[in-house]
């Protein structure tokens, strides 16, 4: 190869090398906004799109099932609530929207070692002496209320809520913690649900609260039934 060939082939490479670092930046310049929040419109599926619809259906603008799934009816209750409202008229129900029906709901945190550390507690306060499965599952049910819109958003909120937990009264809260009950908050927070989705336990030997007595259970496990 003669000098004049090689200086073609060393400027035929230059030019890829810069065509390829343009198709880059145009790549990095048009990628998606991964922090920005997940809106529940037409397509979405979930709690938050169950909350809306219960609570669109509450007030006589959704006439229909509630399914969890954000469809050409949902879309159209909350156009007419926005109407209502005063709100911008989308058909998704964003920060104002969802604010405006009362709405709040959050996401199940990090298993980091605070968390870890907080869930135990409760977990080793209301199910020391349970089976695993059945103190994973208290945590579990803890973690499940951070996700539905009638309890707190976030893990403090939901184990410090008044009325909620009576080890928290009772002193037992502030006992040491088990090891079952640090694994069990792990497992929890890792996503280990064995009550599929409840929001509510109780033992039935210790209780007559007629609110928990009618509520749906899910499954028994030790000592404590698990309800929806």
């Amino acid at each position: 190869m003669n000098d004049h060939s090689i200086r073609r082939y060393l400027k035929a490479l230059l030019i890829s090398f810069a065509a390829l670092a343009v198709v880059a930046l145009i790549g990095l310049s048009i990628e998606p906004d991964k922090e920005a929040p997940a809106l529940s419109q037409v397509g979405s599926r979930g709690k938050e799109v169950t909350a809306i619809q219960e609570e669109l259906k509450a007030r006589g603008l959704f006439n229909v099932g509630v399914t969890g799934y954000y469809g050409e009816e949902t879309r159209k209750a909350v156009l007419r609530f926005q109407r209502q409202q005063g709100i911008s008229q989308t058909g998704i129900a964003g920060p104002i929207t969802l604010k405006a029906l009362g709405i709040s709901v959050g996401k199940i945190p990090a298993a980091t070692e605070a968390n870890i550390y907080l869930l135990a507690r409760i977990i080793s306060a209301e199910a020391r002496g349970e089976p695993y499965t059945g103190q994973v599952a208290v945590g579990a049910v803890v973690l499940n209320r951070i996700e539905h819109p009638s309890f707190p958003d976030t893990l403090a909120g939901v184990i410090y809520q008044k009325g909620a937990f009576t080890a928290i009264t009772d002193g037992q809260f502030n006992q040491p913690i088990s090891d079952s009950a640090y694994r069990a908050a792990r497992d929890a927070l890792n996503g280990w649900d064995p009550t599929g989705g409840c929001i509510y336990y109780y033992n039935p030997k210790k209780t007559s609260n007629k609110f928990i007595w009618s509520r749906p259970v899910v499954i028994t496990i030790g000592d404590h039934r698990f309800c929806t």
